[in-house]
């Protein structure tokens, strides 16, 4: 079987969220899953960043060019290998040397070219795959080009698209005056993207697709409705038979607390000593009492209001005044809300320490060091961070939403069962009453051992994901 993943980011070359988490992971665990024989390859826009850690590593495969309506641009193909992936840059300095991945005024012609790109990169190197997987809205235009300009090119006619949503709300509109001039789609293509009287590439690429996923199974279900679909359920309905979902997994090897460099003590489900000596340090870190009875509750996450914080804000103050416990809040998001948590590192100084920045090493001390991971998002496609809490044996308390509620199930105080705390309703009270469970049961601490074990023997690997990603491959063809 051949291939191709079509995304606008993956890990480790450039990342800047779950998107490039799973293009860089789920090649390398489906390819590994087919075993020998089979090619498994990426393809991703060069950017600086990529440009400047990666091209000592790379090799030029080819210089040609690109149509994109009546514009000639120049495409080089550069590529490396990486865990038996082979992993394709799509170079072209007006388009992608950019100071920002995403956020310009021109992305719309930008990921055309990509798109475009995408189409001649097969020809250029000769892989014309079975499978072309292509991921959220940057990458829809590789999806409405094979199906409206390539399938009747002999070479393209039995690749099959498939299309995965990450997340519905960014779906890639623009003004239909540019269908023609920007997009280099004709009337005749006009139907297949329009909605809303604007060009819509989400809706375009769910329409052509032969199959449509998003990132959890719950997910899939949501965005039938109009809650979660951001205007689109009425088009996701009208092909719900090709709609799945499969959750997307984590990277156990960059997340283990065994080995993982940015922690001083490491620690494993067998012995978790480890993790208390962690703990120890974040709460010094945070300027806190050392107190292995206080339980240590963290947040990392971007600062917006969809995440949740609009119920923490609710809460947080009665938690920190009432309960018996410490909480650290790190990340970066809405000025409003990164005003109000900085606000409260100095009223609740001895309880409370937010830390408004982007460090990764740190949240994985964060994630090593805190004994609970609260994630109340109001809506949440797959989400990685309860796994990874969980990896590293901070229990999850999560809102019972999207990817949430199919990794994170609420512990039963009758049999024990259970990976974490989860509520279903978007209700700041009733989080606060399962934040308060799962207090009463840390003072359990036979009970709370076994959750915590409990929590990072959960299979959060690719594995699973990635053999139902190739039986749906395997139906396709």
């Amino acid at each position: 079987m051949k291939i191709l993943y079509v995304s606008s980011e993956a890990m480790p070359f450039a990342m800047t969220g779950g998107l490039g988490d799973v293009a860089g992971s789920l090649p390398p665990a489906v390819s590994k899953a087919l075993g020998e024989g089979n090619d498994v390859r990426v393809v991703i826009p060069m950017y600086p960043v990529v440009r400047k850690k990666f091209i000592s590593e790379m090799t030029l495969e080819c210089e040609t060019e690109v149509r994109l309506a009546w514009r000639h641009q120049y495409l080089g193909i550069w590529s490396t290998v990486r865990d038996g992936v082979k992993f394709y840059f799509l170079d072209n300095e007006y388009y992608f040397k950019r100071e920002t991945i995403y956020g310009n005024f021109d992305d719309g012609e930008r990921f055309a070219y990509f798109g475009k790109a995408v189409m001649k990169l097969m020809e250029a190197v000769g892989f014309y795959p079975d499978i072309m997987h292509a991921n959220d809205w940057q990458s829809a235009p590789a999806v409405i080009y094979l199906k409206r300009q390539y399938c009747h090119i002999p070479e393209y006619s039995g690749i099959r698209a498939i299309y995965t949503i990450h997340n519905i709300e960014y779906q890639g509109i623009y003004d239909l005056y540019i269908l023609g001039d920007v997009f280099d789609l004709s009337e005749s293509d006009r139907g297949y993207v329009e909605y809303n009287n604007a060009i819509n590439l989400t809706k375009g690429a769910i329409t052509l697709a032969d199959s449509v996923t998003t990132v959890s199974e719950t997910y899939s279900r949501e965005i039938l409705t109009p809650f979660y679909s951001h205007g689109l359920d009425g088009v996701l309905n009208a092909v719900k038979d090709k709609l799945s979902g499969i959750v997307n997994g984590i990277d156990l090897n960059y997340n283990n607390p065994k080995t993982d460099p940015a922690l001083t003590y490491h620690y494993s489900e067998s012995s978790l000593s480890g993790k208390a000596k962690n703990k120890a340090l974040l709460q010094a870190k945070c300027g806190f009492e050392v107190k292995r009875d206080v339980p240590l509750i963290a947040m990392v996450s971007r600062l917006a209001s969809h995440k949740g914080f609009d119920l923490v804000t609710r809460i947080i103050e009665e938690i920190l005044s009432y309960d018996n416990v410490q909480i650290v809040l790190l990340g970066t998001g809405e000025e409003a809300l990164e005003r109000y948590f900085s606000s409260l590192n100095e009223k609740y100084y001895s309880k409370f320490h937010a830390m408004i920045e982007f460090n990764k090493d740190l949240s994985k001390q964060i994630y090593a060091g805190a004994d609970m991971f609260l994630m109340p998002s109001k809506s949440e496609p797959c989400g990685l961070a309860q796994m990874i809490a969980s990896r590293y044996g901070t229990v999850a308390i999560v809102r019972e939403t999207g990817g949430l509620s199919d990794t994170i199930k609420a512990y039963n105080k009758y049999d024990g069962t259970g990976n974490g705390f989860s509520f279903k309703n978007y209700n700041a009270h009733e989080m606060l009453g399962v934040i308060r469970d799962a207090e009463t049961l840390f003072t359990d601490r036979k009970a709370w051992n076994r959750l915590v074990r409990a929590a990072m023997s959960t299979d959060f690997s690719w594995n699973v994901s990635a053999l139902k990603y190739i039986e749906l491959y395997r139906s396709l063809l």
